[in-house]
Parts: structure tokens; sequence; C-alpha cells
């Protein structure tokens, strides 16, 4: 069985025999939580007035072949501090599937938990879009990540980190989740309608939450999944993954395949669009169309150095920041804060058209190439996310409220008639 930790990163202690930490009591289940039926709001209240004012149910979906493959073990930890039904492996059920949980809980009472990298988070903040339009709204959960796939970039901009390697005990994984922050993050709908087949071919519909882009980023990331599609036994670590990433991005450098992309793109039409004064397409430029501060590595793009005046960004503005860069080592310079993108605008809206020849793009660091395209990307819906702040502290709740959250997770639920 595996062991049970307290304490920070610098050094970790067996708990002693018997003794539950404050975080397990305060996001766990009953034992009983199966007994309870869809639409008992009565079962619903009695449940969460019996588990106290500070009980926060936490659901663990884990995604067991993301980056490093620490899935499985951190689904070993995770089932033996909280209830197990809470804890979900998504290469056995799908998220649509573990979602339903929540139905059975008082309604904005959850929190879910994604273990995985940002394209596990796509697929579930799809599945949450899908239970708003079943009419399950009032049981979205709010969503935070746990990062343990390559890139990382939503986690890392909203404050969980570029990646997990089990530095952090999963005690403390679960005290910064009831510590964070609700907040509300815009998602956008790309869709991609190509040219040709006499237009009877279905257009290509994506969810976005972070950023979309053409150009040498794109390319990188095409020729890192086809590499480790071709031999996926050197990828099983986060450090070989950002070695070919790198590596990619220095023989980018020197190619420049994706050059003149002015010539290339046309900007059909462009919605609520305020120009940032700059001349606009500009020569060799990368277009890259980001959800407010989040793009590449997680890093703020469109801040730059810091050192210019620029309209300031919304995770839930209903705003596209639309920017363009020379390459990618422009593009690593941003990133450290060593130059600035160029800033052309931001829209509600925006479509452009690829008038030829196969370009390499992607959406939140899936990669694809395309052929000749209109893409259209439009405002979808809003979610709530967790943000994670360094100012929080990880000090521990009164005890009055653990108490009565401890003896309710001994009890059984109310009404234990109902249907199984």
């Amino acid at each position: 069985m595996t062991a049970l930790w307290q304490g920070g990163a610098a050094g970790r202690q067996p708990l002693r025999p018997g003794r539950v930490p404050q975080p397990h009591r305060s996001a766990a289940l009953p034992a009983r939580v199966n007994k309870l039926r869809r639409g008992q709001s009565e079962e619903h209240s009695k449940l969460a007035e019996m588990c106290g004012s500070g009980w926060t149910p936490v659901l663990v979906l884990a995604n067991t072949r993301s980056g490093n493959n620490m899935g499985e073990a951190l689904l070993r930890e995770f089932r033996t501090v909280l209830n197990p039904v809470q804890v979900f492996d998504l290469s056995e059920l799908p998220p649509a599937k573990a979602l339903q949980l929540c139905v059975l809980l008082p309604a904005g009472s959850v929190r879910v938990l994604v273990c995985g990298g940002d394209g596990t988070v796509g697929w579930v903040l799809d599945a949450i879009d899908a239970m708003k339009l079943k009419g399950q709204e009032q049981f979205a959960p709010q969503v935070t990540i746990l990062p343990l796939g390559t890139g990382n970039d939503l986690s890392n901009t909203l404050g969980w980190g570029a990646g997990y390697a089990g530095e952090i005990p999963v005690e403390q994984v679960l005290r910064n989740i009831m510590d964070a922050e609700v907040v509300k993050m815009d998602r956008w709908k790309v869709q991609i309608a190509s040219k040709g087949y006499y237009n009877f071919r279905k257009p290509k519909v994506l969810s976005m939450n972070n950023y979309f882009s053409v150009g040498p980023d794109a390319l990188m990331a095409l020729n890192f999944h086809a590499h480790r599609e071709k031999t996926p036994s050197l990828f099983s670590s986060r450090i070989i993954n950002k070695a070919v990433y790198f590596f990619y991005g220095t023989k980018d450098c020197l190619v420049q395949e994706c050059k003149d992309l002015d010539k290339r793109i046309e900007w059909r039409s462009v919605h609520s669009w305020s120009w940032t004064g700059r001349g606009f397409p500009c020569p060799v430029w990368r277009a890259s169309l980001c959800v407010t501060y989040a793009t590449g590595a997680g890093c703020r793009l469109w801040d730059g150095m810091g050192d210019e005046p620029c309209p300031p960004t919304r995770l839930d503005d209903g705003l596209l920041e639309v920017l363009g860069v020379f390459g990618s080592f422009h593009c690593a310079q941003i990133q450290v804060k060593l130059a600035n993108p160029v800033r052309l605008g931001q829209a509600h809206t925006v479509r452009m058209v690829l008038k030829s020849s196969r370009m390499p793009m992607q959406v939140d660091g899936e990669p694809w190439a395309q052929g000749p395209c209109t893409i259209t990307i439009t405002h979808k819906t809003q979610t709530l996310m967790l943000y994670h702040s360094a100012e929080q502290t990880d000090d521990d709740d009164d005890d009055s409220s653990s108490s009565d959250t401890d003896a309710a997770l001994k009890q059984p639920v109310p009404n234990s008639n109902s249907a199984p």
C-alpha cells in the first residue's frame, strides 16, 4: 500500500496510524454516497449539513498516459486518502461518465482535480459543457489541474505550475485545492472549413482554452508528435520531451520553413476589432490567437517585457489577443521577457483564410497539418476554474469544521432505502 505523508517537499514523515489529515476529511465523500438519488434536493442538503461547512468534495480524474507516466501512482495515493469511488482512471472511464457523480452531490459543491496535460483538461471541460447542454449546469464543478503533460500551458497560467513530479505530497495538493480562488475562464470554438470537396465536407470544430497558432511553434509541436508516434518508448520523461522540443525549435531558427505567412494567410473579417496601432499584416510573422494572457509555455506573451503600454487582458473578458512573432527564437525571448511580441489587436471573433499549400497549426498544443481552409474563432462558453496564488498559505483549517466533517464521514447517508 502506498505510504501516506505529511509535511512539505523539504521533508516528509509517515503519518501516525489512525490519523487522517484535515484536507482528506474536507475533500472525501461519505461511504454511503452511492445511495443518493438524482434530483433529491432534501438528501443533498442533509448531506451538506452532516458533513459540515468546510466540506468540499474533490473528484480526481487522472490520465495514466500523460507526460511522465505518474498517473497510476497518483491514482493509488488518492484512493488511499480519499473514498475510492471519487477517484477515476480516464483510460477506463471517460470524463462524461465520471462527472455524473456531481449530479448526486449538492449543487455547486464539487471541485474536480484533473491529473494530466492540456489535452486531458480540454477533454474534461468538453464533458462539463455537455453537462450544461443537458440542463445540469447547476451541478457543473470547479476545475483545477495537477500538470502531468509536457507543455501544461493552462496549468501554468492558473498558478498550478509547469509540471508535477511528486515534489508535493497529495495532502498538500488537496490543501491547495481547498484554498484556491474560483475564477471564470472563457472557452472558444475553432471552426475549420476546408476548401474544395464541393463544400460537402462537414467543418472541423475544436475547443480552445489557451491558444491557436499557425507557424513555427505549431511546426515544432507537429514534429514532436510525429517523432513520439514513431518511437514512443523514448518519450518517458518530461526532460526528454522538452529536449526534443528544443531540438526542433533550434532547427526552425536555421531552416525557417514557415516564413512569409503574410503572403499565405488572408484575414477576411474581424468582428469588434481593437487595433493596437501597428501595421497589419507584418512581414514574416507567426499568427497566434490567444485567449487572455495564456499562450506557449503558459507565459504572458501579450505582456512581453512589460515596458510598453498595451490593453489589459483577463480570463473572462470575452476577447482574443492577436499577436505575431518572427520565429521560435523570438518566442523564446518573449517568454524570458527579453523581447516584445508584435501586438496586432484584440477581438471577439476572428476569421482567417489559408489561401494555398499546407501549414502547421495547433490548438492548445494539439498540432496538425492543414490545407487551404477558412478558420473562424468565436466565443463558446465560460467555465469555472481554480486559481492558485503564490501568496496562499498552507495553514490547516480550524478544528471545529474538521471534527464535524470527520464525524460525518463515519455516518451513513440519510434515506438509505434509495435505489443504489
